[in-house]
């Protein structure tokens, strides 16, 4: 898009666009999605940005009214498979957090110099400001739905210091912890003290969301002692249990979603509601993304809508499921040895080898075990296979993982057939253009070939 339709959509309050991109104003210091409900500024006053994190680096504070930090993700990251790509969602896992820019550069196989520059080049900001963008919006909400101490938030946020921490706060929000804390919506409710009382979340989508194919596709898979789908269909909640770089957490999301307040001519999306219990809050950016992957939170169902949408045999199919998503993986390595191993034997390998969890919650009382656990007890045949190749890294499923080297990896290994790699791919490497093997897929289905899959699958058609 050049400037002058950015400034149509902005003017338009077009939330299709809200998280593809964001607008400052110069005269305030602000700066906005595109379907902020503010007065539309003078076009000769707006600037616009790839990221919010350009945007803050410029010198600009985050709208209190529209809040931008809190938009669904870009789905061009979930398309492309480029380094640029591949860093926005490690980033968003937290691995700046964790590990480092060295840490970021290592796994995506580039110097720290050149990723540094790719990112800059295209989003308009480095690895650390992606990150530093990222630890505001998670500082915010803890300080705004937990009652934790707000130096115990700072380094659940990320930042390596409370003086850190405050001086971000202060350049993204204008506003100090205190007065940010403050300044809750009343929506937000009782605050929770500890974070073993868990954390509300809404975890934002743009334009339509067909809930019940993703809660469907849930319930049919769910694993005991895992997973649990309970309530009638359109009010269900689907319960987890999740393994998290420093600590587990317990997930549970709403099948009715949200709807945002639309403005003249926008389509704002709406939400999922969330409540996430983790034993500890710096997991919360890691757990969030996981879900939006697990849920396909960031996808953009304008754009496949449309694509798909205008071929013949998939036209009434979209139009009967407008907003139909492709589901991924809240653990990918977990999604592939299901995958392989099928429902009953997932089952049979949690009771065996699963973590039990310190305190269980209703059914969910185990995590599924790890592959390095599985590998050294299960050695055998094709799981033993695939669980020895993520164990030892020769097999990598993580957010940055280079999509074709893995899926050829899954190939390679003995006894793998080439559906269940599609599938693997789908699922655990969130791909949004996979077709089943051997399928006669027209080209206009690209890049959408797995929501197209979907919409036969829902509608009972053969997927060939």
């Amino acid at each position: 898009m050049d400037e002058n339709t950015s400034y149509e959509a902005v003017r338009s309050r077009d939330g299709r666009f809200d998280g593809e991109f964001f607008f400052a104003v110069g005269t305030t210091g602000i700066y906005c999605r595109p379907s902020c409900p503010a007065t539309t500024p003078k076009r000769q006053n707006v600037r616009f940005f790839p990221t919010a994190a350009a945007a803050q680096g410029a010198g600009f504070r985050a709208c209190r009214r529209c809040r931008p930090d809190a938009v669904p993700g870009s789905a061009e990251w979930n398309v492309r498979a480029d380094v640029v790509a591949r860093a926005v969602r490690l980033i968003g896992d937290g691995v700046i957090d964790r590990e480092g820019v060295a840490g970021l550069a290592a796994r995506l196989g580039y110097s720290a110099r050149q990723v540094q520059r790719q990112l800059t080049a295209e989003l308009g900001a480095g690895p650390v400001a992606l990150a530093r963008a990222q630890r505001a919006h998670t500082a915010r909400v803890l300080l705004q739905t937990t009652g934790l101490p707000v130096t115990q938030i700072a380094f659940a946020a990320g930042f390596s210091s409370v003086r850190q921490f405050n001086d971000t706060v202060r350049a993204v929000y204008a506003a100090t912890p205190s007065e940010l804390r403050a300044a809750a919506p009343r929506s937000a409710g009782r605050r929770s003290a500890a974070p073993a009382a868990g954390i509300p979340l809404r975890l934002a989508h743009r334009g339509p969301y067909r809930s019940g194919p993703v809660f469907d596709l849930l319930q049919r898979e769910a694993v005991p002692g895992v997973e649990e789908v309970t309530g009638a269909p359109g009010a269900r909640t689907y319960r987890r249990t999740l393994r998290l770089p420093y600590g587990t957490g317990i997930v549970a999301v709403d099948e009715r979603t949200g709807a945002a307040r639309a403005a003249s001519g926008a389509r704002p999306g709406g939400w999922l509601e969330a409540h996430l219990h983790l034993t500890d809050p710096r997991d919360l950016t890691t757990a969030v993304q996981r879900l939006r992957r697990l849920f396909d939170l960031d996808a953009d169902p304008y754009a496949v809508d449309e694509r798909l949408g205008a071929d013949p045999r998939l036209a009434p199919l979209v139009a009967a499921r407008p907003g139909l998503r492709s589901p991924g993986a809240a653990d990918p390595d977990e999604a592939a040895v299901r995958a392989v191993a099928g429902p009953a034997e997932a089952e049979l390998l949690v009771r065996r080898y699963g973590k039990a969890l310190d305190a269980p919650s209703g059914t969910l009382t185990h995590l599924f075990p790890e592959p390095a656990v599985l590998a050294a007890s299960e050695p055998g045949g094709t799981l033993g296979a695939l669980t020895a190749a993520l164990a030892d890294g020769t097999l990598r499923l993580d957010p940055g993982a280079d999509r074709d080297a893995a899926h050829a990896t899954l190939l390679a290994l003995p006894g793998l057939d080439a559906a269940t790699a599609a599938a693997i791919r789908v699922r655990a490497l969130g791909d949004p253009d996979v077709a089943p093997p051997g399928a006669d897929v027209p080209a206009g289905w690209r890049p959408w070939r797995s929501y197209a899959v979907h919409h036969l699958r829902a509608a009972g058609h053969p997927e060939r």
